[in-house]
């Protein structure tokens, strides 16, 4: 069910939702919290779809702000639309859309629309503002959520969000890690049972998924970590990690199609799944949880200085 609500109002858009509820009684029920995204109408339905997916794990109420990219500066007005049923996976998105309003701020806009007595995740799809905490819909926030491939230079996006983080903050480059981060881990728990000596790290050169991840070994490993850049198309960047021990090299490999080959010395090689995280598998991942994410607090603030002074 889509509802379009034209030239609106948040007061007119929560009379609307509580007529919805009387009538049908499913819309706010069973909801675990309020997801806030701040988007443009080019991301517009890709977030949307990512939400609705990751709603069928995470129930809540989705609230979308969509700027539109040009518009006449002598209108001021607000569109929306409510999407139920089918159309909004296990929750209810209400999509805003601005014209000609104030876009210093989002929170204006969601106050009225909020969950009562629930957590709220602010996710900012395309452009972030460089202080999330800083913002009154980041202060109004549980979990806030980024994505440093969205900026242009992967290095200056890592360094603005070691700079502006606060527990609470978090990031797709960094949730794009979680399976690698896993594997890596599971390697040294088997045979051969050795220190490892140095780390190579080939990836993507535009990707700032593969610059946590150097950090995150260097911070754990406490070794020599070189980042090789090569040209690629994978989103988290990450092509291959080698682990250099006295007996040999351990080779973890991804290829095109989301299969790992491991290669370790004097060992048959394994294949392991290791595929691609889509936009909901990141979204899903960030839901589960809403304490402060200590590790990546820690690789920023201690493992990106010692990868960057070696």
């Amino acid at each position: 069910m889509i509802i379009d609500l034209p030239s609106t109002s948040i007061s007119a858009i929560s009379k609307s939702l509580v007529k919805l509820r009387e009538e049908g009684g499913a819309v706010a029920l069973g909801r675990v919290l309020t997801l806030v995204i701040s988007t443009n109408s080019e991301n517009l339905e890709s977030v949307i779809a990512a939400a609705n997916d990751a709603s069928r794990e995470h129930p809540m109420r989705v609230i979308v702000i969509s700027r539109p990219k040009n518009t006449q500066k002598d209108h001021h007005y607000l569109d929306a639309q409510i999407r139920l049923g089918g159309d909004a996976g296990a929750s209810e998105v209400i999509i805003l859309t601005p014209v000609g309003l104030d876009q210093s701020d989002d929170s204006d806009l969601v106050m009225g629309l909020l969950l009562p007595d629930a957590p709220v995740v602010a996710w900012w799809s395309g452009t972030s503002p460089q202080v999330p905490s800083g913002t009154l819909l980041g202060k109004l926030a549980t979990r806030r959520i980024t994505d440093a491939l969205d900026k242009p230079d992967p290095e200056i996006a890592i360094s603005e969000l070691a700079a502006s983080f606060r527990p609470g903050d978090t990031d797709f480059a960094w949730t794009r890690l979680t399976l690698w981060r896993t594997q890596l881990a599971a390697i040294l728990d088997n045979p051969p049972f050795e220190p490892v000596l140095e780390v190579k790290v080939t990836a993507n050169k535009r990707t700032p998924s593969a610059i946590l991840l150097a950090a995150w070994l260097k911070l754990q490993l406490k070794v020599p970590v070189e980042l090789i850049s090569v040209e690629g198309g994978i989103n988290d960047g990450v092509h291959k990690v080698e682990y250099v021990r006295t007996s040999g090299t351990t080779v973890l490999q991804r290829n095109a199609k989301g299969v790992a080959d491991l290669i370790q010395p004097d060992q048959p090689n394994h294949s392991i799944w290791l595929p691609e995280r889509t936009l909901r598998d990141s979204l899903a991942e960030e839901l589960r949880t809403l304490e402060p994410d200590r590790m990546l607090e820690t690789v920023l603030k201690d493992g990106l200085p010692a990868l960057k002074a070696q």
